[in-house]
């Protein structure tokens, strides 16, 4: 079974993927990490990058496909980040159908524009280390100085607000396509982690077991 879960910044997506990962022992495929790992090698793609600007479309499902065909990746995958446009999903659908695969169960997280600017706009970065925390729903811990911490550009509100509205403009086409093809659940995004996963880990045990 393929999974791709969907969701606005800061809807807690990346910690579900992991947690449905643990529990039915998938592989979780994020995007971001992998052309992270890309632009360390790639000049192109890491001033792309810093930049803020996106991969295009078929440069990036070339890239990610790529990694899948040389891992034997096909089946069993949570894919987080990819494809997050209408064009990246046909692109990722043919090379599925080559697989004789495709992608099962689409999880949407669901948050408002107001919860996620709240989330967001509480990210800190420690400059030293590069770890990222959040004020609310991830505090550093008692000895992290929290005056040492400093907040991206893209984590303030008026970025944010872009940032969200490119995601509706991309993901709302995107989502009518995949229901062609695939099973789309939306789920609450603005309750708590172990409800989420709860929710998250019975549509997928239903769904293993055919009761859809």
């Amino acid at each position: 079974m393929n999974i791709l879960l969907l969701g606005p910044q800061g809807s807690g997506k990346g910690t579900q993927a992991r947690m449905l990962t643990a529990k039915f022992n998938f592989f979780y495929f994020e995007s971001g990490a992998y052309l992270r790992k890309i632009a360390e090698h790639n000049e192109e793609i890491r001033k792309m990058l810093a930049e803020g600007k996106l991969v295009p479309d078929r440069e990036m499902t070339s890239y990610l496909t790529a990694f899948l065909d040389q891992n034997n990746l096909y089946d069993d995958v949570v894919f987080d980040g990819f494809p997050r446009t209408l064009p990246q999903y046909e692109f990722l659908r043919s090379w599925l159908r080559q697989k004789k695969v495709r992608l099962d169960l689409v999880l949407v997280l669901e948050i408002s524009k107001e919860e996620t600017v709240r989330r967001l706009s509480a990210r800190r970065i420690d400059p030293e280390t590069g770890k990222i925390y959040n004020l609310i729903t991830d505090k550093p811990p008692a000895d992290v100085d929290v005056r040492g911490l400093v907040q991206r550009e893209d984590d303030k509100p008026e970025a944010i607000e872009k940032r969200l509205d490119l995601y509706k403009k991309q993901t709302e086409p995107l989502i009518l396509e995949l229901r062609k093809d695939s099973k789309v659940v939306e789920i609450d995004g603005e309750r708590s982690i172990e409800t989420i996963a709860e929710d998250l880990e019975k549509i997928v045990r239903d769904f293993e077991n055919g009761n859809e």
